[in-house]
């Protein structure tokens, strides 16, 4: 039972007591919509009262980060204190370190986000980029090996502090880099990363060029497609999907750059959704790192997997299309914070959460 449709009865009733010779019945005919409603709602309990994109709003707003200022102020105190380490004891050889992550670029959901630090060392700092993520493991692993567990990842080395007084437990990704050209840091924001042939598909250790900040300034001011992206990471994490943050952030916002994207909430993610259906599986589609240009991201995905992205959106449209309340099942509310959402912003507020413990893959970005 629609809203809309509530409306559109309690109007032909308003309409048909107009009428001089059945005012004295008005009272009669609003109970009789009281009771058409309860009925439906007692028949179909779960079903859509609300729009599509009212129910959506709803979903950011249960989703913001602003309900777990206090878990948020844990992540942030202990990267400070991991930062202070690192600058501590490499004093000359780094830049100032840079956070990234889902949360500087305002796409994190309350659910699962990353808070990393990027790490740049001056280009004469080590002789090769292992020896340097070698000394970074090292060095945070002999700080927190007692209170946390320390593990060398993909291209960055992961902390997870055991759980606290609160059950809360803290997941810090840092990401030590080396400037593509010397002395040019400050000015071009190139960085190598070592990548750990054991994470990935290559045959042994290797590097990957890449510019976080590029990264982060590509989403800088796009308010309308950090709302679908986020929408689209609560549908992956929520519903278990294995597409990687950084590959839906880049398509989200190709979509928009493409298509003529507009309209209400709902109306710009099916259009987006949409478009990743139609161009996904393309042989020639590219989705190029802003950080470097040579990084096709969709290359991360294999054509069968490529195929399935294309699948899962025309299968959720069409769903939702037949049965809008399979928007419950595909953008789940998060229930902890249903009820609280009187601020509309995606910034922080009081209030606390726990937060489950990031997978030992977790990627950068």
């Amino acid at each position: 039972m629609k809203l809309k449709e509530i409306e559109s009865i309690k109007e032909k009733i308003e309409d048909f007591f107009q009428n001089d010779k059945y005012k004295s019945l008005r009272l009669f005919g609003y109970v009789l919509i009281g009771l058409y409603v309860i009925d439906k709602i007692w028949n179909k309990g779960d079903e859509l009262l609300e729009s599509k994109e009212d129910y959506l709003q709803r979903v950011l707003d249960s989703h913001r980060m602003a309900h777990i200022d206090e878990l948020l102020s844990k992540y942030q105190d202990k990267r400070k204190e991991v930062k202070e380490l690192i600058e501590s004891n490499y004093k000359g050889k780094i830049y100032n370190p840079l956070n990234s992550g889902s949360y500087a670029k305002s796409t994190a959901i309350n659910c699962k986000f990353d808070l990393d630090v990027v790490v740049p060392f001056k280009r004469s700092s080590f002789n090769t980029l292992e020896e340097l993520f070698d000394d970074v493991y090292e060095l945070l692993y002999e700080k927190y090996y007692d209170v946390a567990t320390v593990r060398k990842q993909k291209v960055s080395i992961g902390i997870e502090f055991y759980s606290d007084e609160d059950g809360d437990v803290i997941n810090l990704d840092i990401v030590p880099g080396r400037e593509l050209n010397e002395d040019k840091y400050i000015e071009d924001k190139k960085l190598n990363l070592y990548v750990n042939s054991q994470f990935g598909l290559l045959a042994k250790n290797t590097y990957i060029q890449t510019n976080i900040d590029a990264q982060i300034q590509h989403i800088k001011a796009k308010q309308n497609e950090r709302k679908i992206i986020r929408l689209l990471k609560i549908w992956k994490y929520r519903n278990s999907e294995k597409y990687k943050s950084f590959l839906i952030e880049l398509i989200t916002i190709k979509a928009f750059d493409k298509s003529y994207i507009n309209g209400n909430l709902w109306e710009q993610l099916k259009s987006v959704m949409e478009y990743i259906e139609n161009n996904v599986n393309q042989e020639n589609f590219t989705l190029k790192d802003p950080g470097n240009s040579n990084n096709n991201v969709i290359e991360t995905l294999t054509e069968y997997e490529r195929e399935e992205f294309s699948n899962d959106m025309r299968r959720i449209i069409k769903n939702i299309e037949d049965d809008e309340n399979d928007i419950k099942i595909y953008f789940p509310m998060n229930e902890e914070f249903e009820e609280d959402n009187s601020e509309n912003r995606y910034g922080v507020k009081e209030g606390s959460a726990s937060l489950a413990s990031v997978p030992p893959d977790t990627r950068f970005g």
